[in-house]
């Protein structure tokens, strides 16, 4: 299942959110550009590499990805659920809001194996954050999703995609830990900057969203 778009139209341009994906986007592009040892290369330098970690690889990581599935999913999730959250923040208050997911995310995947040489990218830890504000936010909104095969389209409540999403997270990260699997936290999929990020997002936004940009949406109406 792919989602596609939410039901929330924001109210204000998500300046933010389109210049993330922008810098994403043309990080990649760049990387296109090497030859295969100097991706290689640049990937080592910004990316988090836990046994050399610096708070810098930190913010840069979230700006690398290393194909270009890893980037569209990425980068469609963000694009789906971001612009709700700049819009409820403002737009200072979500660049801060993102960052500190992302860097919640990342402290957490480290904590689990320190003495890592592998190279951890992606914004998926910071983007989890934007899902976990979300579903604190809109829980009621609806979230458009495509079947591919066979091709069809159909609605699911946003507190049940994400609710799905998050316990996946979870449930993969329970078998990445070291007592069931030595080595599986060496590499792969960093489920556990997803589950970080998410909680992260869903304390933060608490703390940092504006009441006075609350909106009153179809579902608090009530018809007569």
């Amino acid at each position: 299942m792919i989602p596609l778009r939410d039901v929330i139209p924001s109210r204000t341009t998500p300046g933010v959110t389109i210049s993330i994906i922008v810098i994403n986007v043309a990080i990649y592009l760049f990387g296109l550009f090497l030859t295969d040892r100097g991706r290689d290369s640049f990937i080592l330098e910004f990316g988090l590499v836990p046994a050399y970690f610096t708070l810098v690889s930190v913010f840069t990581s979230m700006f690398v990805h290393g194909g270009l599935l890893h980037l569209i999913g990425n980068m469609l999730f963000l694009w789906i659920f971001g612009d709700n959250i700049e819009d409820r923040l403002g737009h200072g208050r979500f660049i801060a809001f993102y960052v500190m997911c992302g860097i919640a995310a990342a402290l957490a995947q480290v904590a689990l194996n320190p003495n890592s040489l592998i190279p951890m990218v992606g914004a998926s830890g910071a983007i989890a954050g934007v899902m976990g504000a979300y579903l604190v936010l809109y829980p009621h909104s609806r979230i458009l999703m495509l079947f591919p095969f066979p091709v069809f389209l159909f609605e699911l409540p946003a507190v049940v995609f994400l609710g799905i999403w998050f316990v996946v997270q979870f449930l993969n990260g329970i078998n990445q830990l070291p007592v069931f699997e030595r080595d599986a936290i060496s590499g792969g999929v960093a489920f556990w900057a997803h589950v970080s990020g998410f909680v992260t997002g869903v304390l933060l936004v608490l703390l940092m969203k504006r009441p006075e940009r609350a909106r009153v949406e179809w579902w608090d109406t009530i018809e007569s």
